[in-house]
């Protein structure tokens, strides 16, 4: 398998061989779920869980892997450590990830975006881009250590967030000020760029997500992100089955196997 579009401090891992049987697990959030692009398997629960998510999507094409994928919505750093860890074991080849933007309050700083003044929500996304850039890449990676101790012999890799709103063109129900999309955008650069930096040191693989999107964020004219629906609030500003296919899965794809 190939690498490539891979950051880290050194070049590519040892990896085990890989052959029929290898064992994927899939970790994270409501962008690692699925959310944005029902139906949501009713199994999962409120976990959202989508055929469409970048998981279920790579390891379609990938059948030599056994995918477990305990992806849940609104997962933060803790319950990725304290429900989703148990998934992991020695004979685990492959992690993907996806998660620390609830610990860095996304909801709540688009909420404060959608319904707030222009200087509150600057104010909100300054407030946690410093937090991404600063705390978070400690708590990140703490917790890509505990995932190295219980799958010691597998590739992890962290896909990151897109920007996610386009700078100019509707939102739909409640639209926003240039302002808000440059401070909202500026917060998806800091998550990258503290998700970046906590793998480093980690023995961890960052895949920036931001250029696969660009040109494709919500509200523009071919959005793989969705835009504002105040019927379905849970999956504003989340990827559609387009972002899922053509942006996270596509790159996964491109970036290992």
């Amino acid at each position: 398998m190939a690498f490539a579009g891979l950051s880290a401090a050194a070049g590519a891992p040892a990896q085990a061989a890989t052959g029929a049987g290898a064992e994927y697990v899939a970790l994270g959030d409501s962008y690692a779920s699925g959310v944005g692009a029902a139906p949501y398997d009713a199994s999962s629960g409120d976990c959202l869980r989508s055929p469409n998510n970048y998981p279920r999507l790579w390891a379609a094409a990938h059948p030599e892997y056994t995918l477990k994928d305990v992806t849940c919505s609104g997962a933060t750093i803790a319950d990725v450590r304290n429900d989703q860890l148990s998934a992991l074991s020695e004979k685990t080849n492959l992690v993907t990830l996806t998660v620390g933007g609830n610990d860095a309050q996304f909801a709540s700083v688009v909420q404060a975006c959608l319904t707030q003044s222009d200087s509150y929500c600057a104010t909100a996304t300054n407030w946690m881009s410093h937090y991404a850039r600063n705390q978070l890449v400690t708590e990140l990676g703490g917790l890509y250590k505990d995932i190295k101790a219980r799958a010691p012999q597998a590739l992890v890799l962290v896909l990151g967030y897109p920007r996610t709103i386009s700078p100019t063109g509707s939102c739909g129900a409640i639209d926003l000020s240039a302002a808000k999309r440059t401070s909202m955008n500026a917060m998806a650069d800091a998550l990258a760029e503290g998700t970046l930096a906590a793998t480093v040191s980690s023995s961890v693989y960052f895949i920036d997500m931001r250029n696969e999107f660009n040109g494709h964020e919500a509200c523009g004219s071919d959005p793989w992100i969705n835009g504002v629906d105040l019927s379905r609030l849970t999956e504003t500003f989340h990827p559609n089955a387009a972002g899922y296919q053509k942006g996270y899965a596509a790159k996964l794809s491109r970036t290992w196997g």
